[in-house]
């Protein structure tokens, strides 16, 4: 075996003891970084052309700095995103939210359907809609700026639209002629605070997400918005914590305007994201 994959082995062991949930992917990510190479092509790598920058690495990761932040990229369906300090970064689950959200926009049938994300971040999920229903027309809104300088240099040269402002009063403009408006928003509770992970709860922004002492606050809000947002039957998908799974739905109830409102499980087959029609008059 080479020293590489010697090095990454012992990597491994020390990711795992510090408590980092994937430290095999986690190290040869890293030792992938470090020496320009692809995950699969670490044995590739001459004993003579090992960096010892990858213990550098290794160490911020073992103090549970993201993986994202210490190699600038993240993966999101078929995208290559840059994150860093200031921006939520994009995880797995919500891949399952958008894959959901483009096969409710091809059945809608229409030529040029319209697209809103609401708290878009990186642009993750407004730049995936865009680039996999191709005749889409694509709007997202960021509140905060630390995360707009991320989510501008993800956009450039895409055909999103972008505009900073509060998720719950923007677009006045498209009121009424929305196809589809889909959301991760902030949804942890306040009390929840010591038990999240500390990738998430030390270095993603606090504005991504907490909201309330439930963590429901922010999503009542986006419910206004989103009525106001669609055309009748134009479809709103919000993601939410596995533990909120019979809540969100009942928040998008048929008294306020909403038809089928319901819950869908993740890949891990956790609740994780709501989806409602706007009722018909």
């Amino acid at each position: 075996m080479n020293l590489l994959l010697l090095e990454v082995a012992q990597a491994t062991q020390r990711l795992a003891d510090a408590g980092v949930p994937s430290p095999r992917t986690d190290a040869e990510e890293l030792a992938a970084f470090v020496h320009g190479v692809k995950r699969g092509e670490l044995h590739s790598v001459k004993d003579s052309d090992f960096d010892a920058r990858y213990w550098e690495v290794v160490a911020r990761r073992e103090a549970r700095e993201p993986l994202q932040h210490i190699t600038g990229r993240a993966y999101f369906r078929y995208l290559e995103l840059q994150v860093g300090p200031g921006v939520f970064v994009p995880r797995p689950e919500t891949e399952s939210v958008v894959g959901w959200a483009i096969d409710a926009v091809r059945a809608m049938d229409v030529v040029e359907p319209c697209i809103v994300d609401l708290c878009t971040g990186s642009g993750a999920i407004a730049l995936a809609l865009a680039q996999e229903v191709p005749r889409s027309r694509v709007y997202a809104v960021e509140l905060s700026e630390d995360a707009l300088r991320w989510t501008r240099k993800n956009m450039e040269g895409s055909r999103v639209e972008l505009r900073q402002g509060d998720a719950l009063t923007a677009f006045p403009d498209l009121d009424g002629q929305v196809d589809l408006v889909v959301s991760n928003p902030p949804y942890i509770p306040l009390t929840e605070w010591e038990y999240v992970a500390p990738e998430a709860r030390d270095h993603d922004p606090q504005l991504a997400l907490f909201s309330g002492e439930d963590g429901l606050d922010l999503i009542r809000g986006l419910e206004r918005t989103a009525h106001r947002l669609l055309r009748p039957g134009g479809v709103v998908v919000v993601e939410h914590a596995d533990t909120q799974g019979g809540q969100v739905p009942w928040i998008f109830a048929e008294e306020r305007g909403w038809a089928d409102a319901a819950d869908h499980p993740d890949l891990n087959n956790r609740p994780r994201f709501a989806t409602a029609r706007k009722a018909l008059p």
